[in-house]
């Protein structure tokens, strides 16, 4: 069985920095990619970032670009999420969540593909 355990989000004032850790277990190969989303109180969910486990590619949607970074360490299982220069419309739950491959980037929107999610971890900018 699958599952993704995202933890590190928090209160931050605006221009403050974060980072969130996934934990992944239960794959039965180490082709698949891990990537994160987020969604705020009544609105959609976002693709934030991903990359693939077997090659490091990394996608970042452009709301996030340059302020974020994906990274892995495959010795822990574990991918992280750096995000530095914090503004209050990043204020969401930002999920981990996995498949075989990352999303397809669309316009500069990374898509919320993905077979699997855990709980999520709650991030609030303050302004």
């Amino acid at each position: 069985e699958v599952q993704l355990q995202a933890s590190g989000g928090g209160l931050v004032q605006a221009g403050g920095s974060l980072r969130l850790s996934c934990v992944a277990s239960g794959f039965t190969s180490d082709d698949y990619a891990i990537g994160w989303f987020r969604q705020a109180p009544g609105k959609e969910r976002e693709g934030v970032s991903c990359i693939s486990r077997n090659d490091d590619m990394t996608y970042y949607a452009d709301s996030v670009k340059g302020r974020f970074t994906i990274s892995s360490d495959n010795t822990k299982n574990t991918v992280y999420l750096q995000m530095n220069s914090l503004k209050p419309e990043d204020t969401a739950r930002y999920y981990c969540a996995a498949d075989d491959r990352c999303p397809a980037m669309i316009g500069g929107t990374l898509l919320v593909l993905y077979d699997y999610w855990g709980q999520g971890t709650l991030v609030t900018v303050s302004s």
